[in-house]
């Protein structure tokens, strides 16, 4: 139980809490549902502060740029677990994963200018790194299965293609959509393997998995898990198989707590404002405030509720969190702890916007500490152009 109230009395608002517990508990979870010869990837997009404890459950991590693998190796993750994919490779990153860490690692070829750099490296280095073919989903990412064909031959021998990488959305609710997607990838691999000679040993699938945000929402994650397990371990292909996922590892993990800081009732509405906003917290699908997400408020009040628009502290019509909230008796000084707000939240905002502190960031860690992970960011310098000197 996270004691919120003694938390926010301690280190202050806005701030987000990432509990260590809850995300092991979690990955196990998903790990537990899945065939057993299945690899959990985490996508470290959705939160680039819970990759160290991650890393000691998931067997890789996918980055998405230089910025990302950076964090990782800067905090000792070895270079051998991770994913380095991304529609844009910098050139001079990649040379540097060659030169200072001999290509260790897994690579994403997701057009022919890269699968032309790999080359080019592999033979300036003479290594031969291990490579994925990211076939499309019908978007920015990955190939069309024709040229993917040909980027595989062409490059057989001269990378060790371990096989293919495929991913088509997030939130996805639809397993007749994921049972057409496995069918496409099982055609692909037996094609890959009759016209190029290239026996793919691998298959990292990102899978997409829903997360319940809003108060709403109507889902059994234990049927679909199950499912989708009866679906992705009925693969015709043999080889080894990993989920990729962000979102579903990450999201319960999280909470970010805001406090209210004004309270105002005009036009028969009544406002709160908060000391955060929309700059530090987003939910997937939340369309215009109008869903309620699972939050809890501080501290708890008697009295009959009345509909709040809680809004945030940014100069624009935009930043409202929730709409019509019901709430027992809101004072100035109350805290909202909006839950499930571990993936995308922390990295994903419009953090900069009006140069507003950037929050707390706090890990509850399994053995009983608390490890402030970000103090209290000031964004004015970040902002800030240079003084002329004229």
């Amino acid at each position: 139980m996270i004691e919120y109230e003694k938390l926010i009395k301690q280190y202050g608002t806005p701030l987000y809490i990432f509990d260590e517990s809850e995300l092991m508990r979690r990955i196990t979870y998903l790990q537990s549902r899945l065939p057993d010869d299945t690899g959990l990837c985490y996508a470290v997009k959705a939160n680039t502060f819970i990759c160290e404890s991650a890393a000691q459950l998931v067997q890789r991590l996918e980055v998405c740029s230089e910025g990302e693998a950076e964090i990782c190796l800067k905090l000792g993750i070895l270079p051998e677990k991770l994913v380095i994919s991304g529609v844009y490779k910098n050139p001079q990153f990649i040379e540097k994963m060659f030169s200072d860490f001999s290509a260790k690692g897994i690579y994403t070829i997701e057009s022919t200018e890269q699968a032309r750099m790999l080359v080019g490296l592999a033979e300036k280095y003479s290594l031969k790194p291990n490579v994925l073919i990211r076939i499309t989903g019908g978007n920015q990412f990955g190939l069309d299965r024709g040229e993917a064909l040909r980027i595989a031959a062409e490059c057989c021998g001269k990378l060790n293609i371990n096989g293919i990488q495929f991913y088509s959305g997030t939130q996805k609710t639809s397993l007749k959509k994921i049972r057409r997607e496995l069918e496409m990838l099982d055609g692909f691999i037996e094609k890959l393997r009759d016209e190029s000679g290239i026996d793919a040993c691998e298959l990292e699938y990102g899978a997409g998995f829903p997360v319940n945000y809003f108060t709403d929402s109507e889902f059994d994650e234990n049927a679909y898990l199950a499912e989708f397990s009866e679906l992705f371990g009925g693969m015709r292909f043999g080889g080894k198989k990993f989920i990729e996922l962000g979102r579903s590892i990450a999201a319960s993990c999280g909470s970010y707590v805001t406090k209210i800081v004004d309270i105002k009732r005009t036009g028969g509405q009544t406002y709160a404002i908060t000391d955060g906003g929309i700059n530090h917290i987003a939910y997937y699908g939340q369309s215009l405030a109008m869903r309620i997400p699972e939050l809890k408020i501080f501290p708890e009040r008697d009295g009959e509720p009345e509909s709040v628009n809680v809004c945030g502290a940014l100069c624009t019509v935009n930043d409202i969190l929730v709409k019509q909230l019901p709430v027992k008796n809101p004072q100035i000084g109350d805290a909202i702890a909006f839950l499930n707000a571990g993936a995308y939240c922390a990295t994903e905002g419009i953090s900069l916007f009006l140069s507003r502190c950037l929050p707390l960031v706090l890990m509850l860690c399994t053995d009983g500490k608390i490890r402030i992970l970000r103090n209290f960011t000031e964004t004015s310098a970040i902002n800030a152009p240079q003084k002329r000197k004229d």
